[in-house]
């Protein structure tokens, strides 16, 4: 089984809000095609990197979670880049873990 979390900011480059359609697109996409969406969005979670040396950069963001039997990596990564492109990001992170269900 594995666990595909996707990472999407809540403002763009600019510090302007995306709108909430573009969430909701989302979360209908992936629970159309998974059957099932987990998302976190009530409290937005802060994601820091250093960017330079002496520049931190943050993000809040909100996580979508789906679970799959098969992981279909060509179609994520094209699922990935269109998010890219939607979210107006230079990277957009979608990440996959293999999970146990207990």
């Amino acid at each position: 089984m594995h666990l595909i979390q996707i990472l999407l900011p809540l403002y763009d480059n600019e510090g302007e809000p995306f709108p909430q359609d573009e969430f909701l697109r989302v979360r209908d996409a992936l629970s159309e095609r998974f059957g099932g969406i987990t998302t976190y969005m009530r409290s937005p979670a802060r994601g820091l990197w250093k960017e330079t040396r002496d520049t931190t950069v943050h993000d809040d963001i909100v996580i979508y979670e789906v679970m799959t039997a098969e992981l279909d990596r060509d179609w994520w990564k094209s699922y990935r880049e269109k998010l890219t492109v939607n979210f107006r990001q230079a990277l957009l992170i979608v990440r996959v873990s293999e999970v146990q269900l207990l």
